[in-house]
């Protein structure tokens, strides 16, 4: 029987950026990774640069499905196997009743034996209502698998992180998991992500993401949750 892992991402790049290494490691290991993309990630030149036009959002949504659907077939994730709920980038928080029921529909299906999801310390408010949306829908149904929290932008910057180092000394929840042997791919899943990495519109003086290699060390940090 195929075990099966889910990755929630609340927006199209975060499930190859913050866990990129794991994906393709599960998957040559002989599980089926489903990824599920919580916001359609069409606000990100307007939320950094104020770009509204050229391109415009609903442009950048297209854009990012297609890099998220290239990014991840790298990884060895099939198409049919990325879902994208499409709710609007920058208002998870709004939906959230309405995508607990579409997140139970997800877990009912798959069952998976180990659900990923954004930290619950990540500055975005997008992350923190997919955190609470991904926990709310396991306890409604009751389901346990294994819950990893894996963070892309925790509040507390560099601090925080050496908390949560000094804190696992007492807490155990933290784990590093190494990906030096498949770091290659993750960069080669990453580099798809043009729009964030390039310079892409006449907008633009700078790539958005400037700080790509903080993504490809060869560990990955998951925060294992008990509760």
């Amino acid at each position: 029987m195929t075990k099966r892992v889910v990755v929630f991402a609340p927006h199209p790049d975060d499930e190859t950026f913050g866990c990129g290494g794991l994906i393709a490691k599960k998957i040559r290991d002989g599980y089926e990774v489903i990824i599920v993309e919580m916001t359609d990630g069409r606000n990100l030149f307007k939320s950094i640069l104020n770009v509204e036009t050229n391109p415009s959002p609903e442009d950048v949504k297209k854009i990012r499905k297609e890099e998220v659907l290239k990014a991840t077939q790298i990884l060895g994730v099939p198409k049919k196997n990325i879902v994208f709920l499409d709710f609007k980038d920058g208002t998870l928080k709004e939906y959230e009743d309405e995508a607990v029921e579409k997140v139970a529909e997800i877990l009912r299906r798959y069952s998976p034996v180990e659900v990923y999801f954004p930290y619950m310390h990540d500055c975005h408010l997008d992350h923190q209502a997919t955190n609470r949306i991904v926990r709310k829908t396991l306890h409604k149904l009751g389901m346990t698998p294994i819950k990893y929290q894996f963070s892309i932008l925790h509040k507390h910057a560099i601090v925080g992180p050496l908390i949560d180092r000094i804190l696992n000394l007492f807490r155990k929840n933290m784990i590093r998991l190494n990906v030096s042997d498949v770091i290659c791919t993750k960069e080669k899943a990453i580099k798809e992500f043009k729009s964030e990495i390039s310079i892409v519109s006449i907008n633009q003086k700078k790539p958005l993401e400037k700080k790509v290699n903080r993504y490809l060390k060869n560990n990955e940090t998951f925060y294992i949750m008990t509760e």
